[in-house]
């Protein structure tokens, strides 16, 4: 057994290695369990255990089978395709933001139906526990020293291993973007009890699309090439960021108002 045998590697037993990118992940899960009993009564829903560890297991699910499928075929798929058996290579990082919000939405739908539970309600209180585990993931990043920003003469800049000059540390602004959305939601579902469900989650995604574009601007590119829409230069992290933007625009438009107008929803 050894501790922190790489920076990448929080312990290691024999062949297995447990990486802090792993570690936050869980931890992530391990809040989730803890606070969404807390909350759900503000959506007033009252899952029993049992549907609160399949809810669980398919968040988890979603998660990791959304997010790693995401890293394949949006961001790698050269290299995924010349290497197929890496796909399955979880706990060595690499996971995308944009997947695990696809794979999550359709396996908590899933839940949903077969449980038969409205999935607005769910989604105002899952929100807070998927910005907490955002959050995780990027102090993740900032250990492995990945996914840096650009050079900078701030004076919070910072050195990263094998990197030239100062950089943005993205990864801490990204651990405060996501703290900050979900204060902002914690907030709005304590103090919402008369508004439609849903609004919430329209209110996550706009706020995480727009601050996760801002962000692109301080992000170094890792040799991925930014290209024209127009006139305007984008990169292809803003691009897939469009689109949640608009879906939580469209659902801050479907939810908003109160509860009495719409009293069959």
């Amino acid at each position: 057994m050894h501790f922190l045998p790489s920076r990448e590697i929080v312990l290691t037993i024999g062949p297995l290695a447990i990486h802090w990118y792993g570690l936050m992940y869980l931890c992530g899960f391990l809040f989730g369990i803890w606070v969404f009993p807390k909350l759900q009564g503000y959506r007033g829903l009252s899952l029993s255990r049992k549907q609160q560890d399949s809810f669980l297991l398919a968040v988890a699910l979603g998660v990791i089978v959304g997010g790693r499928l995401g890293e394949v075929f949006l961001w790698d798929p050269s290299f995924y395709l010349s290497n197929p058996l890496k796909v399955f290579a979880v706990w060595e990082g690499g996971m995308s933001s944009h997947g695990g919000f696809l794979g999550v939405i359709l396996f908590v739908l899933w839940f949903c139906y077969r449980e038969k539970i409205d999935p607005w309600k769910l989604g105002d209180v899952l929100v807070i526990p998927v910005a907490i585990g955002l959050a995780l993931g990027r102090v993740g990043n900032f250990i492995n020293q990945e996914l840096y920003g650009t050079i900078t003469t701030l004076p919070w800049g910072m050195y990263f291993d094998g990197i030239e000059g100062l950089r943005h540390p993205v990864q801490l602004y990204a651990v405060l973007k996501n703290l900050f959305i979900a204060g902002v939601c914690t907030w709005y579902v304590m103090h919402s009890h008369n508004r439609k469900p849903g609004f919430n989650i329209g209110l996550f995604l706009v706020l995480y699309g727009a601050l996760r574009f801002l962000l692109e601007y301080v992000r170094d590119q890792g040799g991925y090439e930014p290209y024209y829409v127009g006139s305007i230069l984008i990169t292809q992290g803003q691009m897939l960021t469009i689109p949640i933007i608009i879906a939580g625009l469209i659902v801050l438009y479907l939810r908003s108002g109160k509860k009495s107008e719409i009293s069959s929803q």
